[in-house]
C-alpha cells in the first residue's frame, strides 16, 4: 500500500485555470488621503447603517470614507473607539437576525472554489454542532452547474446582501421555460434521442427530492481519494459517514481506515472476480457475472451511483454482466471504469450503465468502453444501442463515438451506401445512425428520398470537431464467447 491517497476533486484538473484567481483590493478614499498603501494596511469595509434607535442621524458616507482614510494613515497604532464600530455591528446583527436561518429554497450568492460568487439555491440545512440558534450549514445547488457540484457550505461563504425570497417551484419552472432561447431549444433537440423512455417531469422531481443531498462526501479507492458527485442509497448504517473506504479489488466498503487495513491483509483478490476476456499491454477487461458474484455486483452499483445521476440502482444483479476495465501493474489490476449490460435485452441494449472513475477521465477510457461494447455486439452478430436515459457525459461520449465511426466510413467509402449497410458494418442501431447524421446536417431530402451528403470537406470539419478516437480496441486480443452460448 502507498503511504497515502491522492486527493482527486474538481480543482485538481489543470483545466480549471487556477492562475485566474487574482485577488482584487479596492480602497475607498477621499481627498485627505495622501499616504501610499502599505502591505501592513488593513482593508476596511464601511457600511451605511440605518438610523439608530436613539434618533441619531445616519452617518454621512463621505465622513465614513474619510474615517477609513484616517484609520489607514494611522496604521497599526489606530484603535477605533466603541461608538465608531457599534452602529455597524448592531446593524449587521439586526440584518442577520432578520433573515437567518435561511429557508430551504432561498436564492443567494455563494463563494465557490474559484473564489468567485455564483448563484445558488438552498436545498437543505443542518445545525452546527454546539452552535447558536441561527448557526447552520447549508446544502446548496449551484444553479449554473450540474448537480454533481452540490455541497455543504458555511455561512461565511454566503453573501447575505444577495438573499432572495423563496420562489414557488412551479412558477419558476414556467418562467425558465419561457426564457429559453431558440438556440437553447435547438441544442436540447440535438441531444434528445427519440424512441426511448426518459424520466418525465414528475418522476424527475421525485428523484431529485429523494436524492437531493449527497450522503457520502468522499471515498478512498486504491491510491485515490475521490469527491463524490451524487447520492447513493447505501445501507442506513453508512449514511452518517462522510467518507467510505473501498477495497479496490473486491469493492467491499468500510467506515474507517483501520477496517480497510485489516481487510486488505485478508483479501486475496488482486483483480475483479470473473474471467479476463481481454489483455493488451497494461489494459485488461474482466467479465463478471452478477449471478455468480452478487456481492461484488451490488457493491459496484453502490459505488457507481455516487457518480451517475438518473440511473436506477438494481439490487437484482443476477440479470447483468459487468465488464470491468483495469490498469494492471505488479500490485494487481486496478479498476478505472466499467460498463454493464443485460444478459438478454429485447430492446437490443448492449450497455446499461457506463462509468469512468473521475481520476481516470480524459484519458480515452470512456471511448474505449463504448467501442468495446460494440465489438461484443459484432461478436454476437447483433446491432446494439445504449440504454436510455444516458447521463450528460455519456451522451456526449456516444455522440462523439458515433460521429467518428460513421464519418470515417463515409470518408473512405466509394459509391452509394445505405443506413442499413452502415448499421451492419458498425453494429450501431439504425435510429442512432439517422439521429447522428441529422444532427450533423448530413441528411437531405432529394427526389422523394433521404440521401446522405458526404462532402469530404464537411466530413473533415465534423471529424475534427468530434475529437480524437481515444484508445483502440485490438480485436485480436478479445477472447470471448457470447453469454447465450455458455454452458
Amino acid at each position: 500500500m502507498l503511504s497515502g491517497p491522492e486527493t482527486y476533486g474538481p480543482l485538481t484538473d489543470p483545466a480549471h485555470g487556477l492562475s485566474e484567481l487574482i485577488p482584487l483590493l479596492i480602497i475607498t478614499s477621499c481627498q485627505q488621503f495622501q499616504s501610499p498603501f502599505r502591505p501592513t494596511d488593513l482593508m476596511v469595509s464601511i457600511g451605511t447603517p440605518a438610523s439608530a434607535e436613539n434618533g441619531s442621524a445616519t452617518p454621512n458616507p463621505v465622513t465614513a470614507a474619510c474615517d477609513a482614510d484616517r484609520m489607514l494613515q494611522a496604521g497599526d497604532g489606530y484603535h477605533p473607539s466603541a461608538n465608531e464600530i457599534t452602529p455597524e455591528s448592531e446593524f449587521l446583527k439586526k440584518r442577520k437576525s432578520s433573515i437567518l436561518p435561511l429557508e430551504v429554497g432561498t436564492r443567494v450568492m455563494c463563494r465557490w472554489r474559484d473564489n468567485k460568487y455564483h448563484p445558488v439555491k438552498v436545498i437543505e440545512r443542518r445545525r452546527v454542532h454546539c452552535g447558536g440558534p441561527n448557526d447552520y450549514e447549508y446544502y446548496v445547488h449551484y444553479t449554473e452547474f450540474n448537480r454533481r457540484l452540490d455541497e455543504w457550505v458555511k455561512l461565511d461563504q454566503l453573501d447575505l446582501d444577495s438573499v432572495e425570497a423563496v420562489v414557488d417551484e412551479k412558477v419558476e419552472d414556467k418562467v425558465t421555460s419561457l426564457k429559453m432561447t431558440r438556440h437553447q431549444k435547438r441544442k436540447i433537440d440535438e441531444t434528445h434521442v427519440e424512441g426511448h423512455e426518459e424520466l418525465d417531469a414528475a418522476s424527475l422531481r421525485e428523484h431529485e427530492e429523494f436524492t437531493k443531498v449527497k450522503n457520502i462526501a468522499t471515498i478512498e479507492l486504491g491510491r485515490y481519494e475521490i469527491e463524490t458527485w451524487y447520492f447513493s442509497p447505501f445501507p442506513p448504517e453508512y449514511n452518517d459517514s462522510l467518507k467510505l473506504y473501498f477495497c479496490e479489488f473486491c469493492l467491499n466498503f468500510m467506515k474507517r481506515k483501520e477496517q480497510l487495513q485489516r481487510h486488505m491483509r485478508k483479501c486475496d483478490l488482486k483483480h475483479p472476480p470473473g474471467d479476463e476476456i481481454y489483455r493488451s499491454g497494461t489494459l485488461s477487461m474482466f467479465e463478471v457475472d452478477g449471478k455468480k458474484n452478487k456481492v461484488y455486483g451490488q457493491n459496484l452499483c453502490y459505488l457507481a451511483k455516487l457518480f451517475l445521476d438518473h440511473k436506477t440502482l438494481y439490487y437484482d444483479v443476477d440479470l447483468f454482466l459487468f465488464y470491468i476495465l483495469c490498469e494492471c501493474d505488479d500490485r494487481g489490476c486496478h479498476m478505472v471504469g466499467y460498463f454493464s449490460k443485460e444478459k438478454h435485452s429485447e430492446e437490443s441494449y448492449n450497455l446499461a450503465c457506463i462509468l469512468t472513475l473521475p481520476p481516470y477521465q480524459r484519458k480515452g477510457y470512456g471511448k474505449f468502453l463504448i467501442a468495446f461494447s460494440y465489438e461484443l455486439s459484432k461478436k454476437e452478430g447483433k446491432v446494439g444501442t445504449p440504454e436510455r436515459p444516458l447521463s450528460d457525459l455519456g451522451l456526449l461520449s456516444y455522440r462523439g463515438y458515433w460521429t467518428r465511426v460513421l464519418l470515417d466510413i463515409l470518408k473512405k467509402h466509394k459509391g452509394n451506401i445505405s443506413i442499413k449497410e452502415l448499421s451492419d458494418m458498425t453494429a450501431i442501431k439504425a435510429e442512432d445512425i439517422l439521429n447522428t447524421l441529422q444532427s450533423l446536417e448530413l441528411i437531405q431530402y432529394r427526389k422523394g428520398q433521404h440521401v446522405i451528403c458526404a462532402d469530404p470537406k464537411v466530413l473533415d470539419r465534423h471529424l475534427k470537431a468530434a475529437g480524437r478516437g481515444g484508445l483502440e480496441v485490438d480485436v485480436s486480443k478479445l477472447i470471448w464467447t457470447p453469454y447465450k452460448e455458455q454452458g
